[in-house]
């Protein structure tokens, strides 16, 4: 019998000897060998990028037809196998689904970095090769799938539904998958940090970094430093014991060394610049195979798995599917798990696969929802409380106690005490070089939207410049198109200089050439379609047009040179008109002449039209002209790369060419072009799009406010509508409805550089203030009898002073002054130069300017001159109105102050209300008759127009609604004996 301590060494060696033994098997093959073989599978189909693996094919399951089984098609995440659905026997997703009665497929895009070409995939080859299983698997099964995600997989998941607008998909599930990225990082870290870094780093330089497979298991191990620091503890002290460690040796095999694979670059370029700094998971607009998607477009239900103490998808970035996808049915389970956990572990075995097959049968109506099962309706404020401590701390307390609650708790602290000034910072970051660079621009400055095109090109050739009918335009394929115009218009007989008509719908087209026009450094004539294009083109002298085939029976008409431009003429009787299209710009030799965007800051760049008939106008705009609009634009906005702006006016109206086109050029932002406005379709657009910032003019807006709700609206991505001549009535129930969607408005003049803006949008009706870094304006005192500035006793004009009506004149820079229309000299100081800009404006205490009408707009009573804004801004503030206008007509030697309003549906008018907000003014600016109309015509610029109105006259008693004011003050409806006494 052996003593104690013999048997003591004895077992003490044998360990020894097994830990050396084992660890020697460690340190040769990676881990110890284990009995446990993968779950049956075939390789069903093998493509370019992607094998797709059905798991047990053979186990006697009834032919197709009489298959009923659930169809699942999991997809791993782009940096780990997908293997991680099959780790071992005992953590197996694919078998557990097997025995719950489900039929299991896998999506295996192998290593990239052994993989022919697997180091150039971007997203949309994953997405693609996901909805090509899906054909696949239906084609196979007869059955649409149930598509499963895990962490990134479950983001391809989604862009895959979303691409595929649902088609064949019975359900999407996702297990830690973010959908918007904007609300944190892991360890309670604020997004902008990724977003700024992000920011920083060159296309180019990202796209050639893989990342290996040690560098993303390395990071997901110091996300839980000291879960994998224990594991690796539990491991060494149990090595002596193999019996203990087989269970687990294949899912730690995983975690530290099989199971990760290298992120290729350029799909590593594209899921930072589309998902983490732009975050369009959320807003919409990604793109895949040049074709714009949103998970707006996701019909089919959505089941999302968060784990609440998740270090990777925190909940927030999770539950951001609720307003990503406001079309779907959204459900969720939340399990106190980590990220690793929702989908390997005993808690995944438990509770994960078991629920998702329950789905899956409650789904075909076999079973109940699962009572895991929360319905939820995109309230942010239905989220589940975060763990004592979050997902940080839930790794770090393991050791650390409240080490990680304090470090926590500073990082929000400080995230919160910089937030403001961050914002702060980055705005002036952004906007003080475009402010700087438009006070730099002097007349022989060379500026121009060539030259702007090009340096955003030259900035990020890959990235996209426009949207149009749900495709992705690049910057790069915008460049060819247009330098291969430009070619064609050389090739013409085009010169720097030369007016060009342009006759043509919105369209790619379009502006390709308004582009190539600039680049070239001729005028681009924009004339309307709508239109008069013969008096436009004879007014801006243009010497030739280009047409598309639309418009080319009314370009033909004009008596001028006519080329077609983007499209097949359609066969007739009269002349063909020669295509530019049918022109090899290859061949087309450039002159010695030529130079890229010649153009200088005083040359005139665009004419737009405006008025019809005896008030058709042409306004000649200079590049210094449109740089002020773009620069101004994109610096009030906030414009930045991660903007959308969607242009909703046709590109010959100014709001197109210089707010739209203008701000996302200068702001780097894209830009979505819609061939025609339609409030019926332009939430489906702006969540296509990605639409951040949209476009209006005057009240192109109130169809879209009166529209019934639109699912696509709840959680819209709009966090701007930028235009100019919204009535403050309409500007309230624009933002109450889409908030929190705000409106900027503009003012620019005809006549001048004077432009004008509403940064804060705190007083609504108001046009703000002189645009920083533009030009001078003043407010002047102006005799509105004469018609003329009131001069002081030294002959100079004087200011009007807080509430006083004046007249808005801009500064002219002393080397512009012979380039436009004559301007005023002397006015404040000799020699100096002023536009008068034909607009009066009050200006209040606080600096900011009310325009009360224009010159042209006067109404004159025999009590004196009335501007119609003050009226028409108070009926305005009537809850009830949709649109009001102020007119004069025509009694006797003088005029009659006249309104008409439009209701609100189900809205009723009450004289009483008419007379409490009329009497705010004061009384000589009341009007004398308000009518009640169905419809008030507007111009096809969606301006009011009152013509039609005013030719009416006062309308009989009972010829409609219609009220006048009595001595007293009061709004009776109208009778014969007062009509006739208001046209004596």
């Amino acid at each position: 019998m052996r003593p104690p301590g013999a048997r003591t060494l004895l077992r003490l060696g044998a360990r020894l000897g097994a830990t050396a033994q084992n660890a020697l098997e460690v340190a040769r093959f990676g881990g110890l060998a284990t009995d446990e073989d993968a779950s049956p599978s075939e390789i069903v189909a093998q493509r370019r990028t992607y094998r797709l693996r059905h798991y047990f094919p053979t186990s006697g399951e009834a032919d197709r037809d009489d298959d009923k089984r659930p169809v699942m098609l999991l997809v791993p995440p782009l940096m780990i196998t997908a293997e991680v659905y099959d780790i071992s026997s005992r953590v197996s997703a694919v078998a557990e689904l097997h025995r719950l009665g489900m039929d299991p497929w896998v999506v295996d895009f192998g290593a990239p970095e052994h993989e022919p070409g697997g180091l150039e995939r971007t997203v949309t080859d994953h997405v693609l090769a996901v909805s090509d299983a899906i054909d696949r698997v239906r084609d196979a099964t007869g059955r649409d799938v149930h598509l499963g995600g895990y962490s990134q997989g479950g983001m391809f998941v989604y862009q895959t539904a979303a691409y595929r607008r649902s088609e064949g998909i019975e359900s999407v599930v996702t297990f830690g998958s973010p959908a918007d990225t904007s609300v944190g990082l892991p360890f309670g870290l604020p997004s902008w940090l990724a977003t700024d870094a992000a920011g920083r780093v060159p296309d180019a330089l990202l796209r050639n970094i893989d990342i290996p497979g040690w560098v993303t298991r390395t990071g997901f191990q110091l996300l839980s430093p000291v879960k994998s620091v224990r594991s690796r503890v539990d491991f060494l002290l149990q090595l002596h014991d193999r019996e203990a460690l087989a269970p687990r040796e294949r899912q730690r095999q995983f975690l530290e060394r099989t199971g990760w694979v290298a992120w290729p670059g350029p799909a590593l370029t594209e899921f930072i610049r589309q998902f983490i700094q732009h975050n369009r998971m959320l807003t919409g607009g990604f793109v895949i195979d040049d074709r714009l998607v949103t998970l707006a477009d996701i019909t089919c239900p959505v089941l999302t798995f968060v784990g609440e103490v998740d270090e990777i998808a925190p909940p927030p970035m999770v539950r951001g599917i609720r307003r990503a996808a406001p079309r779907a049915e959204v459900y969720e389970i939340s399990l106190r798990a980590g990220h690793f956990g929702l989908v390997v572990g005993s808690l995944a075995m438990a509770q994960t696969w078991p629920a998702v097959a329950e789905w899956a049968r409650w789904r075909t109506g076999a079973a109940d929802l699962p009572a895991a099962v929360t319905r939820v309706d995109g309230d942010e404020s239905a989220e589940s409380p975060a763990p004592p401590g979050g997902a940080a701390g839930y790794g770090l307390n393991l050791a650390v106690g409240i080490g990680a609650n304090t470090l926590r708790s500073a990082v929000r602290t400080t995230t919160r005490a910089v937030r403001g000034g961050r914002r702060l910072a980055q705005e002036a970051t952004q906007n003080l070089p475009r402010l700087a660079r438009l006070e730099r621009i002097q007349h022989d400055t060379r500026m121009s939207l060539g030259l702007l095109l090009d340096e955003q090109h030259d900035r990020a050739p890959h990235d996209v410049f426009f949207l149009y009918q749900g495709r992705a335009y690049r910057q790069d394929a915008a460049k060819k198109r247009i330098d291969a115009v430009v070619r064609g218009l050389i090739h013409i007989g085009v010169r720097q200089g030369d007016p060009v008509g342009v006759l043509m719908q919105t369209r790619p087209t379009a502006l390709a050439l308004v582009a190539a026009l600039s680049r070239l450094g001729a005028v681009a004539v924009l004339l309307r379609p709508d239109g008069d294009p013969a008096r436009e083109a004879a007014l801006a002298g243009a010497t030739r047009v280009i047409t598309d085939p639309e418009n080319a029976p009314a370009a033909a008409a004009l008596g001028l040179p006519v080329h077609l431009l983007g499209g097949v003429q359609t066969r007739g009787d009269g002349p063909r008109i020669p295509d530019m299209e049918e022109i090899d710009p290859d061949a087309v030799p450039l002159p010695a002449w030529y130079r890229p965007n010649p153009g200088r800051a005083s040359d005139t760049a665009f004419v737009l039209f405006a008025g019809d008939g005896e008030h058709l106008r042409a306004n000649r705009i200079t590049n210094r002209r449109w740089a002020l609009s773009a620069f101004g634009t994109a610096s009030s906005a906030a414009l930045s790369p991660a903007d959308t702006v969607f242009s909703i006016t046709p590109l010959q109206h100014p709001s197109a060419l210089m707010m739209s086109l203008g701000g996302a050029v200068a702001g780097g932002s894209r830009l979505a072009l819609a061939s025609a406005y339609d409030p019926g379709t332009f939430w489906d657009e702006a969540r296509r799009y990605g639409v951040t910032v949209a476009s209006y003019t005057w009240l192109l807006l109130r169809d879209l406010v009166n529209a019934p709700p639109d699912p696509a609206e709840l959680h819209h991505p709009v966090r701007l509508f930028i235009g100019s001549g919204m009535p403050r009535g309409l500007w309230r129930r624009v933002e109450e409805r889409f908030a929190p969607a705000r409106v900027l408005e503009f003012y620019a003049a005809t006549e001048g550089e004077a432009v004008l803006v509403n940064l804060s949008g705190k007083k609504p009706g108001s046009l703000g203030r002189p645009l920083p870094g533009g030009t001078e304006v003043r407010l002047a005192r102006y005799d509105l009898e004469d018609g003329r500035l009131v001069e002081g006793p030294d002959g100079f004009a004087e200011e009007s002073a807080p509430g006083e009506i004046g007249m808005l004149l801009a500064a002219v820079r002393p080397e512009t002054v012979q380039l436009g229309r004559r301007p005023l000299r002397g006015v404040f100081a000799p020699a100096d130069a002023w536009m008068v800009t034909g607009d009066l404006f009050r200006r209040d205490e606080d600096g900011d300017f009310w325009l009360v009408g224009r010159d042209a707009e006067l109404i004159r009573t025999r009590s004196g001159i009335v501007p119609p804004g003050p009226a028409r801004d108070a009926l305005d503030d009537l809850p009830q109105v949709d649109a009001a206008v102020v007119y004069g007509i025509p009694a006797g030697g003088s005029e009659l102050v006249a309104a008409a309003v439009t209701l609100c549906p189900d809205a009723e008018p009450k004289p009483v209300d008419l007379a409490e907000t009329l009497l705010r003014l004061e009384p000589e600016l009341r009007p004398a008759v308000v009518r009640v109309v169905a419809a008030i015509p507007v111009t096809p610029g969606h301006r009011l127009d009152p013509r039609a109105l005013r030719a009416e006259g006062v309308p009989e008693p009972g010829a409609g609604e219609t009220y006048h004011r009595d001595p007293s003050g009061a709004y009776r409806p109208l009778t014969a004996a007062a009509r006739r006494e208001l046209l004596r």
